[in-house]
Protein backbone atom coordinates (compact mmCIF):
# COMPACT_ATOMS: atom_id res chain seq x y z
CA UNK A 1 0.00 0.00 0.00
CA UNK A 2 2.91 2.31 0.86
CA UNK A 3 4.49 1.60 -2.83
CA UNK A 4 1.20 2.51 -4.12
CA UNK A 5 0.93 5.09 -2.48
CA UNK A 6 4.08 6.79 -3.10
CA UNK A 7 3.56 6.09 -6.70
CA UNK A 8 0.28 7.96 -6.94
CA UNK A 9 2.73 11.03 -6.09
CA UNK A 10 4.05 10.92 -9.62
CA UNK A 11 0.83 10.63 -11.35
CA UNK A 12 -0.02 14.28 -13.00
CA UNK A 13 -3.92 13.13 -13.50
CA UNK A 14 -4.58 12.43 -9.70
CA UNK A 15 -8.22 13.28 -10.27
CA UNK A 16 -8.48 10.56 -13.32
CA UNK A 17 -6.69 7.87 -10.78
CA UNK A 18 -8.84 8.30 -8.17
CA UNK A 19 -11.78 8.50 -10.32
CA UNK A 20 -11.00 5.25 -11.46
CA UNK A 21 -10.21 4.04 -8.28
CA UNK A 22 -13.98 5.08 -7.55
CA UNK A 23 -15.48 3.59 -9.85
CA UNK A 24 -13.78 0.17 -8.95
CA UNK A 25 -15.66 0.42 -5.86
CA UNK A 26 -19.32 1.59 -7.12
CA UNK A 27 -18.72 -0.86 -9.92
CA UNK A 28 -18.49 -3.97 -7.59
CA UNK A 29 -21.30 -2.52 -4.82
CA UNK A 30 -23.99 -1.46 -7.16
CA UNK A 31 -23.04 -3.93 -9.73
CA UNK A 32 -21.26 -7.27 -9.26
CA UNK A 33 -21.96 -7.64 -5.88
CA UNK A 34 -25.94 -7.62 -5.96
CA UNK A 35 -26.02 -9.75 -9.51
CA UNK A 36 -23.70 -12.67 -7.74
CA UNK A 37 -25.95 -12.64 -4.95
CA UNK A 38 -29.06 -13.00 -7.18
CA UNK A 39 -28.06 -14.96 -9.29
CA UNK A 40 -26.33 -17.35 -6.93
CA UNK A 41 -30.06 -17.34 -5.44
CA UNK A 42 -32.03 -17.66 -8.74
CA UNK A 43 -30.27 -20.52 -10.94
CA UNK A 44 -28.68 -22.39 -7.81
CA UNK A 45 -29.81 -24.80 -5.17
CA UNK A 46 -28.21 -26.50 -1.91
CA UNK A 47 -24.17 -26.86 -1.78
CA UNK A 48 -23.01 -25.35 -5.04
CA UNK A 49 -24.78 -22.27 -4.10
CA UNK A 50 -20.95 -21.31 -2.44
CA UNK A 51 -18.97 -22.25 -5.14
CA UNK A 52 -20.83 -20.98 -8.06
CA UNK A 53 -21.50 -17.12 -6.00
CA UNK A 54 -17.56 -17.57 -5.35
CA UNK A 55 -16.79 -18.19 -9.09
CA UNK A 56 -19.13 -14.70 -10.14
CA UNK A 57 -16.97 -12.94 -7.68
CA UNK A 58 -13.79 -14.19 -9.36
CA UNK A 59 -14.99 -13.45 -12.61
CA UNK A 60 -16.13 -10.19 -11.72
CA UNK A 61 -12.87 -9.16 -10.31
CA UNK A 62 -11.21 -10.34 -13.72
CA UNK A 63 -13.73 -8.32 -15.60
CA UNK A 64 -12.84 -5.12 -13.52
CA UNK A 65 -9.10 -5.91 -13.31
CA UNK A 66 -9.43 -6.52 -17.78
CA UNK A 67 -11.56 -3.25 -18.50
CA UNK A 68 -8.95 -1.05 -19.51
CA UNK A 69 -7.38 -3.18 -21.83
CA UNK A 70 -10.86 -4.84 -22.92
CA UNK A 71 -12.01 -1.76 -23.78
CA UNK A 72 -8.94 0.02 -25.43
CA UNK A 73 -10.16 2.75 -27.55
CA UNK A 74 -7.88 1.33 -30.93
CA UNK A 75 -4.16 0.39 -31.76
CA UNK A 76 -1.30 2.50 -30.13
CA UNK A 77 1.42 4.22 -31.96
CA UNK A 78 3.97 2.07 -30.16
CA UNK A 79 3.14 -1.80 -30.66
CA UNK A 80 4.48 -3.05 -27.02
CA UNK A 81 2.52 -0.92 -24.95
CA UNK A 82 -0.42 -3.97 -24.99
CA UNK A 83 1.51 -6.72 -26.96
CA UNK A 84 -0.92 -9.72 -25.77
CA UNK A 85 -4.42 -10.77 -27.21
CA UNK A 86 -5.93 -9.76 -24.06
CA UNK A 87 -9.72 -10.52 -24.91
CA UNK A 88 -9.05 -14.13 -25.47
CA UNK A 89 -6.67 -14.41 -22.97
CA UNK A 90 -9.43 -12.90 -20.38
CA UNK A 91 -12.00 -15.82 -21.94
CA UNK A 92 -9.20 -18.37 -21.13
CA UNK A 93 -9.49 -17.14 -17.54
CA UNK A 94 -13.11 -17.34 -17.28
CA UNK A 95 -13.05 -20.47 -18.76
CA UNK A 96 -10.85 -21.86 -15.91
CA UNK A 97 -12.81 -19.78 -13.39
CA UNK A 98 -15.79 -22.04 -14.79
CA UNK A 99 -14.09 -25.16 -15.25
CA UNK A 100 -12.54 -25.30 -11.56
CA UNK A 101 -15.75 -24.23 -10.30
CA UNK A 102 -17.32 -27.25 -12.13
CA UNK A 103 -15.17 -29.85 -10.80
CA UNK A 104 -15.00 -28.43 -7.39
CA UNK A 105 -18.83 -28.86 -6.89
CA UNK A 106 -18.39 -32.57 -9.01
CA UNK A 107 -16.23 -33.29 -6.69
CA UNK A 108 -17.66 -31.98 -3.21
CA UNK A 109 -21.28 -33.36 -4.69
CA UNK A 110 -19.34 -36.77 -5.41
CA UNK A 111 -17.94 -37.03 -2.02
CA UNK A 112 -21.37 -36.03 -0.09
CA UNK A 113 -23.24 -39.02 -2.06
CA UNK A 114 -20.10 -41.63 -0.91
CA UNK A 115 -20.55 -40.71 2.40
CA UNK A 116 -24.44 -40.63 2.54
CA UNK A 117 -24.40 -43.74 0.57
CA UNK A 118 -21.91 -45.20 3.15
CA UNK A 119 -23.83 -44.39 5.97
CA UNK A 120 -27.05 -45.69 4.56
CA UNK A 121 -25.30 -49.06 3.58
CA UNK A 122 -24.48 -49.01 7.99
CA UNK A 123 -27.71 -47.69 8.90
CA UNK A 124 -29.37 -50.70 7.03
CA UNK A 125 -26.57 -53.18 7.89
CA UNK A 126 -27.44 -52.80 11.74
CA UNK A 127 -30.72 -53.11 11.43
CA UNK A 128 -30.79 -56.63 10.05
Amino acid sequence: MGVGASLLTDVRDLTGALLWLGGAVVLHDVLIAPLVLLVGLALVRGGARGPVRGALLVAGALTAVALPVLLRPGRTANPSVLPLDYPRNWLIALAAVVVLTGAWVGVTRGVARRRHTRARARALGRKR
